[in-house]
């Protein structure tokens, strides 16, 4: 599915309607450049489960973690990896055992520097690009 979206404000409520479709255990892988929206969807989404904190890309602590009020899903995991030299150094912080955790929900950005630590888990994916009349987002899943 493709949509095109006209500014920041459709963009954080496509996130908003986005988050109703996902479930604990959900990885939410998003590509695209630099200012492309990855961090504006996020905040869409983490608004659709009723997250209030303001959501900040976590460029250099690596991973933000937003407690969810909801019995099925308990927290929303924000992780960047743009800064990452390699796939180890989220390793070394133990992320391998957490990611796809039942009770949470991860959003990626930059997903393709951690390709080794998503094989063989189930991902959803989101291409974010610059378009004439504002962006495009292509969904798979």
């Amino acid at each position: 599915m493709k949509q095109t979206i006209h500014n920041e404000k459709e963009l954080i409520n496509f996130g908003k309607k986005l988050a109703q479709k996902l479930s604990g255990g959900d990885i939410l892988c998003l590509y695209g450049e630099l200012g492309a929206g990855k961090t504006t969807l996020t905040k869409g989404v983490a608004l659709g489960f009723d997250i209030k904190n303001e959501i900040l890309s976590p460029t250099f602590t690596l991973l933000n973690i937003l407690p969810i009020k909801s019995e099925k899903i308990k927290n929303l995991v924000h992780i960047d990896t743009y800064r990452l030299n390699n796939e180890d150094e989220l390793l070394d912080i133990g992320i391998e055992d957490y990611l796809g955790e039942k009770n949470t929900i991860y959003v990626i950005e930059w997903p393709e520097k951690i390709i080794g630590l998503l094989k063989n888990r189930k991902i959803k994916k989101i291409w974010l690009t610059h378009h004439a009349e504002g962006r495009e987002i292509e969904v798979d899943f």
